[in-house]
Order: structure tokens, then sequence, then C-alpha cells
């Protein structure tokens, strides 16, 4: 009796504790992303989707006898490289302890055989200059650099070597069916070497892109547009959407076209760029803005909460679509750039330099940044490096009242 009496008391302290939804819904996280496709529906209509086996023109009908299994982003990757090496012979996939699945499990395409999957040693440099070689006889070169944060020793041979195949032979040889995939972006604990966002790097790299996914659908879209786009591809995977990211992703052979943003919600009064995690802290601002917690409405004026954002995530780095930011801006008349990498020598430096010149008469603010510190990333400190809803939203108030 006594037992359950406190388990009724215990059940009853509970129910007491219990929070309080909030007014306007709870804050979104990547599991609960409006921008995530969690239905086959929605998953066969996403934008700009295109099957290599397509035959008509009717999304309506293409959409008939597709079907969509739900997937990670690692999965989606894996799905991906497994749909390449199928398909062409010559592919290949190379990189430190790729033969197993590497540490993220996404080379895990053992049916493919050990022939075409295969180890190297530990050398970033030699990674990359094997593929550049592999690549110049014809082969799709698909190799692993194992985090984004160790590039760096394969730098020269992807900028001097691979960047430039083309143009210093006139032409007449190239190393198109290049791809480098590569870990990147923050996990929460990576700290220095393993939580660096290198994109800004290559910016000055022409002859190369440049591609960061933010979901399943669109890795599998964008790294199968990669490893067939007659240029070298740097794809750069955030790393801590490999699992938190889940989607209904179609299983058929599919592209989505590089250098093309899209635009994820639609707004006339700020326009936010940015591209993989930060799109989802993007996106909890946005919710705060419009209906801010307690903690925070003395910060958000009663006359912001209704206002109109549009929101893009730019997908391709280099060669960025300049066109479709221009066009947003012009019609909001404000810009803010999200990155989680530092802001000195960054994309968003470089984003705001253009915009501010294609769009200076049309600016009713300056082009406002939020970026990591021009610090290395700390391993303690991690949250507070990286760009995140609160600093966001603050960037948003201060535009929007400028």
């Amino acid at each position: 009796m006594l037992k359950t009496l406190a388990r009724i008391h215990r059940a009853g302290r509970r129910w007491q504790s219990t929070e309080v939804h909030p007014a306007g819904g709870h804050l979104p996280s990547v599991a609960t992303s409006a921008f995530l496709k969690p239905t086959r529906d929605l998953a066969l209509r996403t934008t700009g989707l295109r099957y290599v086996d397509q035959t008509d023109q009717d999304p309506a009908r293409e959409m008939v006898g597709r079907e969509t299994r739900k997937m990670n982003m690692y999965q989606a990757v894996r799905d991906a490289l497994s749909i390449a090496l199928t398909k062409d012979d010559t592919a290949v996939v190379f990189g430190e302890d790729v033969a197993f699945g590497g540490v993220f499990r996404c080379t895990m395409v053992t049916r493919i055989g050990r022939e075409r999957v295969f180890n190297t040693p530990l050398t970033e440099q030699g990674i990359a200059g094997f593929g550049v070689g592999l690549a110049s006889m014809g082969h799709t070169a698909i190799a692993e650099i194992q985090f984004a944060d160790y590039i760096f020793p394969a730098f020269d041979q992807i900028v001097n070597e691979a960047a430039k195949f083309r143009f210093r032979s006139n032409g007449n040889f190239d190393v198109g069916k290049l791809t480098f995939r590569t870990p990147s972006m923050a996990v929460g604990h990576g700290g220095h070497y393993h939580s660096q966002s290198p994109e800004g790097f290559f910016l000055g790299a022409a002859g190369l892109k440049l591609v960061i996914p933010r979901s399943p659908i669109q890795a599998k879209g964008l790294l199968l547009s990669s490893i067939r786009d007659p240029n070298p591809v740097i794809f750069m995977e955030p790393k801590v959407l490999y699992r938190s990211s889940v989607e209904q992703v179609p299983m058929d052979d599919y592209e989505i076209p590089l250098g093309k943003a899209e635009t994820l919600q639609r707004g006339n009064d700020l326009t936010i760029v940015s591209w993989g995690t930060p799109i989802y802290q993007c996106e909890t601002a946005l919710k705060m803005l419009s209906h801010p917690p307690l903690s925070l409405a003395p910060h958000v004026p009663e006359s912001l909460r209704s206002a109109k954002v549009e929101l893009i995530d730019l997908r391709t780095i280099m060669p960025w679509d300049v066109e479709t930011i221009a066009e947003s801006v012009n019609r909001t008349g404000r810009l803010v750039v999200v990155h989680e990498a530092g802001r000195i020598g960054g994309v968003g430096a470089e984003i705001g330099a253009e915009i501010q010149k294609r769009c200076f008469l049309k600016l009713n603010a300056p082009v406002r940044l939020v970026t990591g510190w021009d610090t290395p990333v700390p391993m303690q400190y991690e949250k507070f490096y990286m760009p995140d809803p609160i600093r966001v939203l603050d960037a948003l108030v201060e535009t929007l009242t400028y």
C-alpha cells in the first residue's frame, strides 16, 4: 500500500513539473525542422530534383511508381556512392579507413568489392595526388579526406594541380571526374582539429566547385551531381547532420543541380543566406523572431514579429548563385549571411561585397555577417564559437530596425 501511494505521489509531482507548451509552440530543432521531408509525397516533390532516367516532363506523372526510404545523411551519402559505383565501372572510392566504412560509415558499400573501395596510407597529399592522376586517366575518382580539418596537407594538389589541370593544358586534359568528400563543420566537441569549416580557403581556386548539403535528399542528389560534373568538386558534409537529419529519400538515381541556391522560405523584409548546419539555427531564430520566448520577448519589438524573412540555402559555395541572392536582396533591401567559419576571408565577406556592389541603391541596412569568431575553434567553449539562434536573432532585430 505504501509503495502504491509513493508511486502516485511521484507521478503527481512529475505531472506538476510538466512544462506548459509555449503559445507559439516549441522551438524547432534539426529533428523537427520544417525543411526536412518526412513523407514520400514531400520527398518526391523536392524542388530541382531530376531523375536520371526521367522521360516525362510532367512532375506529377514522374512521381508514379517512385519509392522512398527513410534515411539519415550518412545513409544517403552511402546510397549515392553505391549508385555511382554500380553504374560506372571506372568509379573507385578511396581514403583512410574507407574499406570498412570510414569513421562515419558512409563508404560501407561492401558488395562493390575491395578493388574499388580501398584504403590508402595516412597521407592527405597522397590521396589528393593519387586522385588527380586517376582522374586524368579517365577514371571516376571519389576521394575521402577523413576530416575537412586535415585537407590542408592536400591543398597544393587540390589548388595547384586539380583546379588548374584543364587551364594549363589549354583544355586538352582535365580531371573533371575527381570528387573530394570530406566531413566538415562543428560537431559540438571537436575543437580546433575536428570542427573547422575551411570552405573559405578555396574561394580563390578558380577551376574548383565546392558544395555543402543540408539534408539527406540534398546530400544524395548533390553528391551524384558532383561526381558526374566535368569539374573537380569538393563536397563538404556537415558531420553533425550525419545522424540528426532524417528524411524520406527517393530510391532512384537523381541529381540536384550545382550552382543553384534554394529558397526555403519566402519573404519581403529581409534575406538570410546560409548553408549546411546553420540553416537550422536560422530556422530557430526565425521562430524566435515571430514567437519570442518570455525571456527574449522584451528584446524583440512587437513591430518586428510579423516580419517576412526570406531564407536561402546557398548549397553550392563555388560558384555561388549570385543572381538568386541579388534578386532577393533587391526585393527585401536587407541581407544577413550566416556561416560557421570565421569572418575574415570568409564566404560571407565575399557575398557581402558582391551584393553591396549589385544592390547598393536598394539596401536599407548594411550587410550583416553572423559567423564564427576569428580564433581557432575552442574545445570547451565550442558552443559559444558557433553562430547560434540567439546571435542570428540579434542580427535580424538589428538589421530590421536599422
